[in-house]
């Protein structure tokens, strides 16, 4: 897995907003990719009239909401992201864009999300007839891609987040509806959760997506669980990424990556290169000890995973 990149996401002005373009300043100096405009794909998700809505406000300096803001050359920004996003679905590779995407809902843009990437590329692969498996392990709750395939069987798809914190839904009684109930998996985590929960929560899950059998595996990969992470308040190290990468690896062939969330940027190149060494079953480029979760993390951590193991007992081999 590589880093598909190329310098127009700098492009997306947000001021002195947590989702700036310094983020990507250690990956100026990648080698650039060629990625066409995307917006012939924006249709296979959202609708006419909030991708209308992106593309006339981002004539100038806008907000959309409390956390989201648009400025002139935002909507050819995120067009060129949902491309990058097809692209390293057709490639196995990781699509290092801005802005997010994963709580923009069909007909809204949220959380500093404008367009939801990896749902699109998600969706790029149903219409393909493959069934696909997202990961998302963004220290948020991916709302906008949760709502989208809620009621389909085509798409798993498995939010490890922490709880409570934006956007304040996913808690695990969330499963899905219809033909897609039972296929919407929140993992709560909770505070103050280390290394250790946050592995141990995927490793109870990875029977379940190997029971699904998906042909791919779509990774909304963020990084604001790491502990130097302004926004959330869990204390991931860079080991936490590099095993999740390494644990995708090992149990599926085929697999695409789309980053998501990420506010410090030091900790942000940190995550991103260790997961990616993970993934390339190379050795940890960082020398880090592993963080621990305390005992009352423990204990929140542990009720929730029975519990939502529990209600998802009717549909699943456990």
């Amino acid at each position: 897995m590589e880093l598909t990149f190329n310098s127009i996401v700098y492009d997306h002005n947000t001021g002195l907003h947590p989702e700036n373009a310094l983020r990507l300043n250690a990956f100026k100096n990648l080698t650039q990719n060629e990625i066409k405009d995307g917006e012939k794909y924006l249709r296979l998700i959202h609708s006419e009239a909030h991708i209308q809505k992106i593309r006339d406000n981002s004539k100038d300096f806008y907000q959309l909401d409390e956390d989201t803001f648009l400025s002139n050359r935002s909507y050819a920004v995120a067009c060129y992201g949902v491309s990058a996003a097809i692209q390293a679905a057709e490639t196995g590779n990781f699509a290092l864009i801005r802005p997010p995407g994963h709580h923009a809902y069909r007909e809204k843009a949220s959380g500093f999300c404008l367009f939801n990437n990896i749902a699109i590329a998600s969706e790029f692969k149903v219409k393909e007839g493959k069934r696909v498996l997202i990961i998302d392990f963004d220290g948020h709750f991916g709302d906008g891609t949760s709502n989208i395939f809620y009621e389909t069987d085509k798409v798993l798809f498995f939010s490890m987040h922490q709880h409570p914190a934006f956007p304040g839904t996913g808690d695990l009684h969330s499963l899905g509806e219809g033909k897609g109930k039972g296929y919407n998996m929140n993992m709560c985590i909770p505070p103050n959760s280390g290394d250790d929960i946050f592995l141990d929560a995927f490793t109870h899950f990875l029977p379940i997506f190997k029971s699904f059998n998906p042909d791919v595996v779509a990774i909304s990969a963020g990084f604001d669980g790491a502990e130097e992470d302004p926004l959330l308040q869990l204390n991931l190290s860079p080991n936490a990424f590099y095993q999740i990468g390494k644990m995708i690896a090992a149990n599926f062939s085929n697999s695409f990556a789309v980053l998501e969330g990420g506010y410090n940027p030091f900790a942000l190149e940190r995550g991103i290169y260790s997961f990616l060494a993970g993934m390339n079953g190379q050795g940890i480029p960082y020398a880090v000890e592993k963080s621990i979760s305390g005992l009352r993390a423990w204990e929140a951590y542990e009720m929730n995973l029975h519990g939502v193991l529990g209600l998802l007992k009717p549909y699943w081999k456990l």
